[in-house]
């Protein structure tokens, strides 16, 4: 029995009349009787009563008419959903970020208009630190992540850059570094207790304020790790030490708190969005895509991104230590 043979008994079902269903599937009027016969011998009962003037249901075609119907209309509902699924129109995307993202204005921009282009898509989101969101993205948990740079980035992770900010000394407003006028130097913290990310998580953040302070050489004194940026902010409020952070976590600052540029060029983060090179999902492209044109207004050239079509190798990416 094939979805053929309901949709034309169906046809004549809701016509009873073999022409007119006839003329409805756009058939002639002996193939569709041989095919309604055929249906009767496979199922083993009368569907019909026929004689010259009318054609009716019989009992076992009454009731086979409800089921064919149901039949027939999850196929069709099945089909559109197939369609509107590969248009983009309904699914879900799998995105991870980290957990200041959401403090970033690309961040917000890109998820806001995500949203409301595609309401019937399910975005997820999941909060991880960078590293993980990598190792996410490469076994396939994850579609895409809001990233920091990686050192080394896998090559068959593909990234657009969204958005770029300076890195800030966060410390009490008492503390003698606070009184200084203008930018601050990273050498300038050599010696001071630092409350930083720790290592273990996987932040991209974490490395790099470590390599700013051996660039100014010396040791970061890490007096005390967290896991989560309101915990170091609590943290230096209760004078466990300085910390630097991005620029766009000041929206989050506690009373008592002071946040100072670092004067170094190199003293400066990013976020990117991630995604494998051989993922072709619409929704995926189409989020990347929206990223390329976010950055592309902010800068002509679009730097940070790779070209649409390169490919890559899989890999990990290890943490830092």
């Amino acid at each position: 029995m094939e979805l053929r043979h309901l949709r034309y008994f169906v046809a004549v079902a809701e016509e009873l009349h073999f022409g007119k269903a006839a003329d409805r599937l756009g058939i002639s009027q002996p193939p569709l009787s041989q095919q309604i016969l055929s249906l009767e011998r496979e199922i083993g009962a009368r569907l019909f009563e026929r004689s010259n003037r009318r054609v009716e249901l019989t009992s076992a075609g009454k009731n086979f008419l409800k089921e064919a119907a149901e039949v027939l209309e999850r196929v069709d509902a099945a089909a559109v959903r197939a369609e509107r699924i590969h248009r983009g129109q309904v699914g879900e995307v799998r995105v991870g970020f980290f957990g200041s993202a959401p403090f970033v204005e690309g961040f917000q921009k890109l998820v806001f208009d995500f949203r409301a282009e595609h309401p019937d898509v399910d975005l997820l989101l999941e909060e991880m630190p960078t590293y993980q969101q990598v190792d996410a993205i490469l076994d396939g948990r994850l579609d895409l992540g809001f990233v920091r740079p990686l050192q080394p980035k896998p090559e068959s992770i593909q990234s657009v850059e969204i958005s770029r900010e300076r890195l800030m000394v966060v410390m009490r407003k008492d503390h003698p570094l606070a009184a200084t006028q203008g930018d601050l130097s990273v050498g300038d913290l050599a010696g001071e207790p630092m409350v930083l990310y720790a290592s273990s998580i996987g932040s991209g953040l974490h490395q790099k304020i470590v390599d700013l302070c051996r660039d100014s050489g010396f040791a970061p004194n890490v007096a005390q790790a967290a896991n989560a940026t309101p915990t170091m902010m609590g943290l230096v409020a209760a004078g466990m030490g300085v910390s630097i952070l991005p620029e766009s976590l000041k929206r989050l600052s506690l009373d008592g708190l002071k946040f100072v540029p670092l004067r170094e060029p190199k003293a400066e983060t990013a976020v990117w969005l991630a995604k494998r090179w051989d993922d072709r999902s619409f929704l995926s492209r189409n989020l990347f895509q929206q990223a390329s044109r976010l950055k592309a207004k902010a800068s002509p050239q679009g730097a940070g991104a790779e070209p649409a079509d390169g490919t890559g190798k899989k890999g990990r990416v290890r943490k830092p230590r």
